[in-house]
């Protein structure tokens, strides 16, 4: 088993054996990183990495997973942007008995 030297933001350089990492790569960009948590302080410690990096944290045995961006990303949004008058009137709203009611009618029908 390999032998890996990482760095810990509070400790400093700790070394890790492969098993004790995990590379983490985003299915729909390949960026990546690294995580694991410091024999010292025992906080988990995430780190970016470079293809080249996970590619050689792979071949030493460090286990990978495989994440996916919410599908939320990747939604079309219309309409503008909420603003904090919105977020006060919606507040105002709920404090109301028919709130739910009153923004049902505020949405209209969704065809739903």
């Amino acid at each position: 088993m390999a032998t890996i030297k990482a760095t810990c933001p509070d400790c400093g350089d700790v070394k890790l054996r492969s098993r004790e990492l995990t590379v983490r790569v985003c299915a729909e960009n390949d960026e990546g990183s690294y995580t694991f948590a410091c024999p010292r302080c025992r906080e988990r410690v995430a780190r970016p990495a470079t293809p080249r990096i996970l590619s050689l944290l792979v071949s030493a045995g460090v286990r990978t997973e495989v994440w996916h961006q919410p599908a939320e990303l990747f939604e079309v949004h219309v309409g503008p942007a909420i603003t904090a008058d919105d977020l006060l009137d919606f507040h105002e709203m709920l404090d109301r008995h028919d709130w739910f009611d009153r923004l049902a009618e505020s949405v209209g029908d969704t065809g739903t």
